[in-house]
């Protein structure tokens, strides 16, 4: 399944399938990576996170932290699951102490505002179309030539 999202889009006809792209992820991201989760509201970037958190041991529920900001699981690696679509600006949320160390999973990456290089990250872009989703993978620029 990642293949296929790294090679173009993939369809992602339901939540299991979301996941099962999460998960597909948490075996390539490597600790202190950061993925940035692009993509409208209701579009999965909760769900592959769910997925992905699965995948390395999490049991039990994994809320999106909308109002939270931020959640940090202390799994096998520290994962660090934010979400900043309430903010204009994330500095000042504790992010800037994660990144580079923890495995980040951001939504909303916009909001970073240059606390990141985009092209040194996974990207995942999501989209809606009718009833399934639609899903892109980029790995960061200094994989793309060993993925």
């Amino acid at each position: 399944m990642l293949s296929r999202a790294l090679a173009g889009s993939i369809v992602l006809s339901d939540e299991a399938a979301t996941r099962s792209l999460g998960e597909a992820m948490a075996a390539k991201v490597q600790p202190g990576e950061s993925v940035l989760l692009e993509g409208p509201l209701g579009a999965g970037k909760s769900c592959l996170v769910r997925g992905f958190l699965a995948a390395l041991g999490h049991v039990g529920s994994a809320p999106s932290p909308t109002f939270s900001l931020m959640v940090v699981y202390e799994l096998p690696r520290r994962v660090v699951h934010a979400d900043f679509y309430r903010l204009a600006n994330a500095l000042g949320t504790g992010i800037e102490d994660e990144l580079g160390e923890a495995t980040c999973l951001i939504e909303w990456p916009d909001r970073l505002h240059g606390m990141v290089n985009p092209s040194a990250c996974w990207r995942v872009e999501l989209q809606i179309e009718g009833d399934h989703r639609k899903a892109r993978v980029m790995p960061p620029a200094s994989l793309t030539s060993h993925t």
